[in-house]
């Protein structure tokens, strides 16, 4: 079978069943599991489908939120190698807003426990792992608590951030592009998402690069409203200047 045959089978089935997974797929096709990851890479470029941890889902399915287990173990790799250049944006003292995300999550795991300044979050898992810095003073932001993502939405959220003039924030987003912006499934995300980039005189965006050119439901803003996009070196050249040519500097990792 060649190529486009099995991705047309594979989408086939993804749009028949809900979910793919490679591992099967490999087996249904008697074929690598590296081939079938290259048939969903190339389907999904095509728009076609949605990768998502271990197989893909169709693209009618495009607001499908995966769950925070589920993205965090989605391009660790990559993931790590943001946050690490992240930690280079840290102020020596001063005040950060942390935005909920997995790669937020790895730059707030990767943060050193002498560090000295200000931190207000939203997120749940993001403030305990911040917990024991005794250096940092630490503020989490309340409201209804949604259970996909650990983090806090709604009135109060919203409320305490409308309060706060930050240095820095690290934002998080579930799609970026030049046409879209920035882009989440959930409208309440969005909404606080919003409220945080209002709240820093400078934004930060961290997002790996399979996030671009995704569009979901809920738009926040523009890529006018970041600073600096750090992802890694799967965004490619020409992907590069079309998001600075909206205002940000792009670092890749």
């Amino acid at each position: 079978m060649y190529a486009p045959e099995r991705q047309q089978e594979i989408l086939r089935l993804a749009q028949q069943r809900g979910r793919v997974e490679v591992l099967s797929l490999a087996r249904e096709f008697q074929v690598t599991a590296e081939t079938v990851r290259r048939d969903l890479k190339a389907l999904d470029r095509a728009g076609a489908i949605r990768r998502v941890h271990g197989g893909a889902i169709p693209a009618g399915r495009l607001d499908f939120e995966p769950d925070l287990d589920e993205r965090e173990a989605s391009a660790p790799g990559e993931k790590d190698r943001i946050a690490r250049a992240a930690l280079d944006e840290l102020p020596p003292d001063g005040s950060v807003l942390l935005d909920a995300g997995s790669t937020t999550g790895r730059l707030a795991a990767s943060i050193p426990v002498d560090a000295s300044f200000t931190v207000v979050t939203h997120a749940l898992p993001l403030a305990a792992r911040l917990a024991d810095h005794p250096g940092i003073d630490l503020h989490i932001v309340g409201g209804r608590v949604r259970h996909r993502t650990r983090a806090a939405v709604d009135a109060w959220a919203l409320r305490t951030y409308g309060e706060i003039n930050a240095d820095l924030l690290f934002l998080a987003t579930n799609g970026f592009s030049v046409e879209g912006g920035l882009t989440t499934p959930d409208l309440a995300e969005a909404a606080v998402k919003r409220t945080l980039i209002a709240a820093a005189r400078r934004v930060v965006l961290l997002a790996d690069s399979s996030k671009y050119g995704r569009a979901h439901f809920a738009r926040f803003g523009g890529l006018g409203d970041v600073d600096l996009v750090i992802t890694d070196t799967g965004l490619d050249a020409d992907a590069a200047r079309a998001v600075e040519s909206k205002g940000p500097e792009v670092r890749c990792v």
